[in-house]
């Protein structure tokens, strides 16, 4: 199965060569927007934002479930050695090791349905090769070097906050780097086979499509930077079937 990016307001990521939807256009109008935006613009992303689907404004106008829910939280199995997992499981600090990449990804998966997901991780904390995203069960966790994790094959698809680059099966679209702020919402369309995130209230429109239906897609997250914390939780949902997931 070929690989395929496309081109509109974020960059999308498809299945086959081409080019894209999220926003590597968009990120280079937001670069520009924000350098001549005056001082007291609190955000430079609502200028990006696209218009959501009448489902996923309501899923993200829902109250989230409760906090301590099972898939808001990181797996004590499928983690490098270097990510130390929280008491409470829903962080994960990844310890100084020189030479190496590591990844964590979430304890459950999804197969169907639309799911919101807050990723918590502060700029300061994230160095070169932060990349958050999905993945696979087979999605590998450590590596030695410094190498992006999520994105870097075919089983994982993922966004490197650093550079602003979008990863899928080792390939990237994009370079002009952004300030992404700590909070970022993933957004999962299991149904529709899309994945978008969503900053600053901002929904940047669909980063990857044509994601494996049926598939169990995890949150992941990989990270080359010693001391980096990272918080999950999950939000909301729902399934076609049901009105609320929760």
């Amino acid at each position: 199965m070929n690989h395929k990016i496309t081109k509109t307001c974020f960059v999308v990521f498809s299945l086959e060569p081409a080019v894209c939807t999220m926003g590597l256009l968009h990120s280079l109008y937001l670069y520009v927007t924000a350098a001549d935006s005056p001082p007291s613009s609190p955000s430079a992303f609502p200028p990006l934002a696209v218009p959501p689907s009448s489902r996923l404004a309501v899923t993200l106008n829902s109250r989230p479930v409760p906090m301590g829910d099972a898939r808001s939280l990181w797996s004590s199995a499928h983690r490098s050695p270097h990510f130390l997992l929280s008491p409470c499981g829903q962080e994960v600090t990844r310890s100084p090791a020189e030479l190496s990449s590591d990844g964590v990804r979430a304890e459950a998966g999804v197969r169907s349905g639309l799911h919101i997901w807050e990723v918590v991780w502060s700029p300061e904390h994230r160095g070169s090769h932060a990349v958050l995203g999905l993945s696979r069960k087979d999605c590998p966790l450590q590596a030695s070097g410094y190498n992006v994790l999520v994105g870097g094959d075919s089983q994982s698809w993922g966004w490197e906050l650093k550079t602003n680059q979008l990863w899928h099966g080792g390939q990237t679209l994009g370079q002009t780097p952004l300030l992404i702020p700590e909070r970022v919402l993933l957004v999962l369309d299991a149904d529709a086979g899309t994945l978008g995130f969503v900053v600053d209230g901002s929904f940047l429109g669909i980063a990857f499509q044509e994601l494996p239906r049926g598939a169990e897609l995890y949150p992941a997250v990989s990270s080359v930077r010693g001391g980096a914390s990272i918080r999950l939780r999950y939000l909301n949902g729902t399934t076609r079937k049901l009105s609320k997931f929760h």
